[in-house]
């Protein structure tokens, strides 16, 4: 009993990773893109999340300022979830009115909606510091429409189980990081 439902937990996984790929790499490759020019444009990365999910924004931001598969310079990108951790009661809004610019890239992530009403304010603070928005959300309905401008793109997992959800924005998270380092460092292959 316990075997057949651990092998359905990996089928499950396996399944939403096959339709997510379908469904979302044209908008993933247009994050890349955004992620990309605002680098070359001598823009920065904030990435920001709420929650666990706070560490996958700090993977991200590692993965960028380090390195992914291939060496190269270091990107201008840091997490602003750290920065949230390490000081009590300092919101995203307020990180994001002293560290974020015209042309930086906000890169959110929120698993399932949970947050929707804290990043309400983080989200008029982008939008109104020109800023750029890629955000991963997750759910089964869309519920960022009123939070997001056209400009800002939005890649939702479609599913309603958060670990679902969490598993394939790191796999989005993964090929977002290698879309970027083939646009600037070409193909290892």
């Amino acid at each position: 009993m316990i075997e057949q439902r651990i092998q359905q937990q990996f089928f499950e996984s396996a399944d939403l990773l096959y339709q997510t790929a379908e469904q979302l790499a044209r908008p993933l490759a247009m994050a890349a893109q955004m992620v990309v020019d605002a680098i070359t444009g001598g823009n920065r990365i904030l990435c920001a999340a709420q929650g666990l999910a706070a560490l996958d924004a700090d993977y991200l931001a590692a993965r960028l300022a380090g390195r992914f598969e291939q060496e190269r310079p270091g990107l201008a990108a840091w997490s602003l979830s750290a920065q949230a951790r390490d000081a009590a009661g300092l919101d995203l809004a307020r990180l994001l009115q002293a560290h974020g610019h015209p042309g930086d890239v906000l890169v959110m992530l929120e698993p399932l909606r949970e947050q929707r009403d804290a990043w309400s304010a983080a989200l008029a603070v982008a939008h109104s510091q020109e800023m750029s928005v890629i955000a991963l959300t997750g759910g089964t309905t869309d519920e960022w429409r009123g939070l997001l401008q056209d400009t800002d793109i939005q890649i939702r997992v479609s599913h309603a189980r958060e670990p679902r959800v969490i598993e394939a924005q790191r796999v989005l998270l993964h090929a977002l990081a290698d879309a970027v380092d083939v646009q600037l460092l070409g193909s290892d292959e």
